[in-house]
C-alpha cells in the first residue's frame, strides 16, 4: 500500500489533499492506520508555521534598494467602497483641499487600489515619499500634514497604523500635495491679485500620475509639465545653497568718499570684491591681489551685465551695494522666480515664433525656431503706470502712426498746457479729432515711426519713440504703460522677413511716409510680457534684476502663507 500528500498554503491556511491507495483486499493494515494520522498532523503544523513565517517576512522585508513592501497580493485588482473616501477625509481634514482631484483619480481607476502590486506598495511610492522629503530642493518649504502616517509605511522603526485602503488614499493625497506644490504653485486667484495676467497652465493630475508611475524619472525633470527655465533656476538654487552652507560671502567695506574704482586702482575693498566675484564664479581664479587688474575688470563687467548694469569698467558704490546683498536674499529671489515658472505652460516656448518682454530686465527678445533672432532694450511703465503682465497676439503693424492721447493725459498735461500756451497743440504737432486730441505722424510723434499692435483690453502696445536717450539708462521705467522699443525698425524687418510684400526698403518708406497705414500680419505672433527678477541664460549664468514694481516680496508672502 502507498499514499500521496499534496500541501498548499493560501493566505496562511493549509489545505492537505490525501489520497490513500488501498491494499488489494480493500482494507488498510494496522501499521498504516497508526502512521498516517500523526504524519499528517506534523506535516500540517510545519506547513502552517512555514507559511506564517513567510507571510511575516514578506510583510516586513526590504528589497535590495531599501524599499519596504507590504505583502498584499494583486491589490491593484481589488476595489474598495467609494464611501470610504468620505470617511478618510473626515479622519484627515487637513487633506480636504485635494478631495476633488483624488475622487477623480479613483473614479478613473474604478475605485481600485493604485499604489500596490503583488509585492506590496509599488516602488514609485517610495520615490514619491523621498521627493516630498526633499521639497527644499524645489524651493518649497511646505510639510505634508500627515507625514508621520506616511513614514509608518516606509520606515521599519515606525508602526504603520494605516489600513491598506488608507495607505492607498494617503499616497494619492501625497502625490496631489507634491504635484500642486511643485507643478502648479500658489492658486490662480492669488496670482491674479498680484497683477499676473499671463494665462496659467492647465494640468491633468490623473494623466500626470499615470505618466510618472510609468516613468518615475519624470519627478526629477519633466519638460512637458514645467517650463525649462524652472530647472535652470533649480540648478542655481543648489549652487547658492552650497555657497550659503560654506558661509556665504563677506560684506565689502564701502568707503563713504568713494566715487568709483577704475582700472589700476588699489584698495582693500578691491581684494574683497575679488573674493566676492570668485565665490559666484565671475572670476575663475583668485590671486588675492588688491589691484584692479585686467582679470578683475573682465569679471566686474561680467557681474555688471548679470545684474542689469551697463558694463563700464568702473566699480561704483551702487555695484558694491549690490554685491553686499546677503546670500539669503538671493536664494529667496531664486525661489520666487521658480514659483513664477510653475505658472507658465512649457508649450509657449515651443511656438515657432514668439516675442517675450521681461519687464525687470528692460529687454525684448524675438525667438524663432528656438533661436533668439533679435534682442532690444525697451522702456516700460513707471511704478504709477505699470506695464501689465499679460499675453496677446501680435496682429498688425502701423506705420507713421497717429498718437491718440488717452483722456487722462489730455486732462493732466494737454489742457493745463493749452491754458498756458494757446499754441500748445500746434507746437506739439497735435490736433483735435472727434473731441479728442491726437498727435500727427512724424519723427517727433511720441509713438515714433511705427507701432506693433496685439489687441488687448489694457490698451498696451509696443512702439518706437523719439526719446532715444532713455535707452542708455540702466533703469528704464519711464512710460505710461506701453513698451518703447529701441530697435523698432529691426523688429519690423524680422517680423516681416518672410513676407514678400515687405522688403526693408518698403518698411523704411512706410515708416517715413508721413501718412498712417497699417498692415495685418499673415501669421499672428504670440507676445508675452512677463516679470522675472532672476533668469538663467543659456550658459547657466544667473542674472538678477531690480524688483521695480516690488512684486517679489508680495509673492514671497504668498508662498509663506501657502505652507
Amino acid at each position: 500500500m502507498h499514499f500521496v500528500i499534496f500541501l498548499r498554503v493560501h493566505g496562511g491556511y493549509c489545505v492537505i489533499l490525501l489520497w490513500l491507495n488501498p491494499a488489494p483486499n480493500g482494507r488498510l493494515n494496522s501499521y498504516m492506520r497508526k502512521f498516517t494520522l500523526p504524519f499528517i498532523v506534523v506535516v500540517a503544523l510545519i506547513s502552517l508555521a512555514n507559511g506564517s513565517c513567510q507571510l511575516k517576512n514578506a510583510r516586513t522585508r526590504k528589497t535590495s534598494d531599501g524599499l519596504l513592501h507590504v505583502a498584499i497580493n494583486q491589490k491593484s485588482n481589488i476595489a474598495f467602497d467609494s464611501n470610504l473616501l468620505n470617511t478618510f477625509y473626515q479622519s484627515y481634514p487637513g487633506l480636504a483641499r485635494y478631495e476633488k482631484e483624488v475622487v477623480a483619480v479613483y473614479r478613473e481607476h474604478h475605485f481600485k487600489h493604485i499604489w500596490f502590486d503583488e509585492k506590496g506598495v509599488v516602488e514609485f511610492g517610495q520615490t514619491l515619499f523621498n521627493k516630498v522629503n526633499e521639497l527644499k530642493d524645489e524651493g518649497v518649504s511646505s510639510r505634508f500634514p500627515y507625514r508621520e502616517k506616511i513614514e509608518g509605511v516606509f520606515n521599519n522603526d515606525i508602526e504603520n497604523t494605516l489600513t491598506d485602503t488608507e495607505t492607498d488614499l494617503m499616497l494619492t493625497n501625497l502625490y496631489l500635495f507634491y504635484a500642486k506644490k511643485v507643478y502648479q504653485g500658489v492658486d490662480e486667484d492669488s496670482t491674479l491679485a498680484t497683477g499676473w495676467l499671463l494665462p496659467r497652465k492647465q494640468l491633468s493630475y490623473n494623466g500626470l500620475l499615470d505618466s510618472v508611475m510609468l516613468n518615475p524619472q519624470l519627478l526629477n525633470r519633466d519638460d512637458k509639465v514645467l517650463f525649462g527655465q524652472y530647472y535652470k533656476l533649480r540648478d542655481v538654487l543648489q549652487r547658492y545653497r552650497e555657497i550659503e552652507k560654506n558661509g556665504g560671502w563677506n560684506q565689502i567695506i564701502l568707503d563713504p568718499k568713494l566715487k568709483a574704482y577704475k582700472p589700476g586702482d588699489t584698495a582693500k575693498a578691491i581684494q574683497q570684491i575679488r573674493d566676492r566675484l570668485f565665490i559666484t564664479g565671475d572670476i575663475k581664479q583668485n590671486n588675492g591681489s588688491n589691484k584692479y587688474d585686467p582679470e578683475l575688470v573682465e569679471a566686474v563687467e561680467k557681474y555688471q551685465l548679470r545684474n542689469g548694469y551697463n558694463p563700464d569698467k568702473l566699480i561704483s558704490p551702487k555695484h558694491i551695494k549690490e554685491m553686499n546683498v546677503p546670500i539669503g536674499e538671493r536664494i529667496r529671489k531664486i525661489i520666487v522666480n521658480m514659483e513664477r515658472c510653475r505658472w507658465i505652460s512649457p508649450e509657449f516656448a515651443k511656438a515657432r515664433e514668439y516675442i517675450v518682454v521681461n519687464i525687470p530686465s528692460f529687454k525684448l527678445n524675438l525667438v524663432r525656431n528656438g533661436k533668439s533672432e533679435l534682442v532690444s532694450p525697451v522702456v516700460v511703465g513707471k511704478n504709477v503706470t505699470k506695464t501689465v503682465i499679460f499675453s496677446g497676439m501680435l496682429s498688425y503693424i502701423v506705420f507713421s502712426p497717429y498718437w491718440n492721447l488717452p483722456q487722462s493725459i489730455i486732462n493732466k498735461e494737454v489742457k493745463p498746457g493749452m491754458a498756458k500756451n494757446k499754441n500748445y497743440l500746434e507746437s506739439h504737432n497735435m490736433e483735435w479729432n472727434n473731441g479728442l486730441v491726437r498727435q500727427k505722424p512724424g519723427k517727433n510723434n511720441s509713438l515714433g515711426l511705427i507701432k506693433f499692435i496685439f489687441p488687448n483690453s489694457n490698451d498696451i502696445y509696443m512702439h518706437d519713440t523719439p526719446a532715444k536717450s532713455l535707452f542708455s539708462q540702466e533703469r528704464r521705467a519711464f512710460s505710461h504703460g506701453c513698451i518703447r522699443v529701441a530697435k523698432p525698425r529691426e523688429l519690423a524687418v524680422e517680423i516681416l522677413r518672410d513676407d514678400p510684400n515687405w522688403t526693408p526698403g518698403k518698411i523704411d518708406a512706410a515708416m517715413h511716409g508721413g501718412k498712417e497705414s497699417s498692415y495685418s500680419l499673415k501669421a499672428k505672433i504670440p507676445v508675452y510680457i512677463g516679470y522675472f527678477t532672476a533668469w538663467v541664460n543659456q550658459e547657466g549664468e544667473i542674472n538678477f534684476y531690480e524688483d521695480i514694481y516690488s512684486m517679489d516680496e508680495r509673492l514671497a508672502g504668498l508662498l509663506i502663507g501657502d505652507q
